[in-house]
């Protein structure tokens, strides 16, 4: 039954693709958003199948599966809101919930991004439910999604075009070098965004 629900989902995805292969640059942000509402879909070999056929565009399919991401990343969200912290406690131990809940107190905008940055299997619809549960602002919430899959998406797109699609079996096969590795830029972002806030405030206390 399992074997048959699975060859039925993969015929699926297969048709979906064709279908939306030629709509460019929309297709991919509904891919994006599906992949981010409910069905997976591998958005990483697609945006990197797209780069390669059309590589002066590299940033645009970046774009656009980043805002299809951010809008389907509502779907769990609302769950999240009106399905209650019971649901989250029925997926995830009392000591995780306990530490996702202090994360999202502490910096809830944060505790979306990085997890919206991280690349697959990392269960980032888990942090979008608990968004939801921990009732995150839309407007922020919408904002991390898309910078933190903005990032991910420029980081394959721009390995695709500098070392081509072979980058993609390299890191499926080095998965743990490939978190490392988005982690890190994320971080040098994250750490570039805090500096030059702090330098905008200064500059604008000393102009008052």
């Amino acid at each position: 039954m399992i074997r048959k629900l699975s060859s039925h989902l993969l015929h699926w995805k297969l048709a979906l693709l064709l279908f939306l292969k030629p709509l460019g640059f929309l297709g991919i942000g509904v891919l994006a958003a599906i992949d981010s509402s409910s069905l997976a879909i591998p958005m990483d070999l697609i945006i990197a199948g797209y780069v390669w056929s059309n590589r002066g565009y590299f940033w645009v399919y970046a774009i656009m599966g980043a805002a299809g991401s951010a809008v389907g990343a509502l779907v769990p969200f609302y769950i999240g809101r009106t399905g209650g912290e019971w649901v989250l406690l029925r997926r995830i131990p009392q000591s995780k919930y306990d530490r996702m809940r202090a994360r999202f107190d502490r910096h809830h905008w944060l505790a979306v991004l990085v997890p919206a940055a991280m690349p697959p299997p990392f269960p980032f619809k888990v942090f979008a439910f608990g968004a939801g549960v921990f009732e995150m602002r839309v407007l922020p919430y919408l904002g991390a999604v898309f910078l933190g899959r903005a990032v991910h998406y420029l980081v394959t797109a721009i390995l695709v075009v500098y070392f081509g699609p072979e980058i993609m079996s390299w890191m499926g096969g080095h998965s743990f070098m490939a978190l490392t590795l988005i982690a890190i830029l994320v971080t040098v972002f994250l750490l570039y965004e805090i500096f030059r806030r702090r330098r905008k405030r200064r500059r604008e206390n000393t102009a008052n």
